[in-house]
């Protein structure tokens, strides 16, 4: 998620090497300490949180306050099915055009869609550098599950990693599959090695086999509430043979009442449903399967804020 200091990550210990900042292709502002980055005042845009759409503000004000779970019941009925159907619907559609921009390199931005974009490109900077904290990554098997337009996994196969990279969305799957093919062919001649593909494939998480050195999930856990991350934390640990990095918005008074905020303001193109995540919980759910945090960090810019943590066996 983030350039970051040896101050806002809680070391196991973890440091970084300064000199892989250089491959964050979005320059951005350092982020303050630890201690001082929950007390920034960010304005949570539309786009970030769940939305509903129709009906009166004043009404959907008084439930989203009083009663969040009757608010999300709302949104299933206007957006349609589940949670996971109302991903895929959003992601292969409206929600893919939105995504395909913010993670891209397009001007035609606003400012909200630029900043989750810093702070998209900070997730895919650390998690690079979490992963390579290990030493080299050159045929070091990984899973990207939810992998978006291949932000991760693209720079995973430069650094010679064997990548799984699945999506719920078949839209999104495509487009990282056309990325990929772009970037890791760029300037290849003859003499210049075949560069080893990440295997690109349509699935939801619950779908997800196989053993990998490393499993990682990236801005996902958002869409499912805690009971069925709980599940989905234990699938995704007994794929990994040695790590888990998970990313997933905090669970705090302050970040729970911005949500509640954004959930005011109707817009049904931009519908997802959003769950925050205590660190307790993700905590609790990883030592229920037998793994532990390692390291974790908090990274937040002025409208994008998550959780990064290293799991291994316990």
């Amino acid at each position: 998620m983030a350039l970051f200091s040896s101050a806002l990550f809680s070391p196991i210990p973890f440091t970084l090497n300064p000199t892989s900042r250089k491959r964050c292709t979005i320059a951005a502002a350092a982020i303050p300490p630890l201690s001082t980055a929950t007390d920034m005042a960010p304005s949570l845009d539309a786009t970030t949180v769940a939305l509903i759409g129709g009906g009166s503000l004043v009404a959907a004000a008084v439930i989203s306050l009083t009663d969040p779970e009757r608010r999300r019941k709302m949104q299933a009925e206007e957006v349609g099915g589940g949670d996971k159907e109302v991903v895929r619907e959003y992601f292969n559609n409206n929600g893919f055009q939105r995504w395909k921009k913010i993670y891209g390199e397009s001007d035609d931005v606003n400012k909200v869609q630029l900043d989750i974009r810093i702070g998209h490109s900070k997730t895919v900077e650390n998690t690079l550098n979490m992963l390579k904290d290990e030493g080299s990554l050159q045929g070091v098997t990984v899973c990207d599950a939810g992998c978006g337009t291949g932000s991760l996994a693209i720079p995973l196969a430069k650094e010679g990693a064997i990548v799984l990279a699945t999506d719920i969305s078949a839209a999104m799957v495509s487009e990282a599959q056309k990325q990929a093919q772009e970037e890791l062919l760029k300037g290849k001649d003859e003499l210049t090695p075949e560069p080893i593909m990440p295997k690109f494939e349509v699935k939801d998480l619950e779908s997800l086999d196989g053993k990998y050195d490393t499993v990682v999930c990236l801005d996902v856990l958002i869409h499912y509430p805690q009971s069925k991350a709980d599940a989905m934390i234990a699938h995704l640990a007994s794929l990994a043979e040695n790590r888990l990095i998970l990313s997933f918005a905090p669970k705090t008074f302050y970040y729970d009442w911005l949500k509640r905020v954004g959930e005011l303001f109707p817009g049904p193109s931009k519908a997802t449903r959003a769950y925050l995540h205590s660190e307790a919980d993700i905590e609790r759910a990883l030592q229920k399967v037998g793994w532990k945090i390692r390291k974790k960090g908090l990274i937040t810019t002025q409208f994008y804020f998550a959780k990064l943590v290293e799991a291994v066996p316990a």
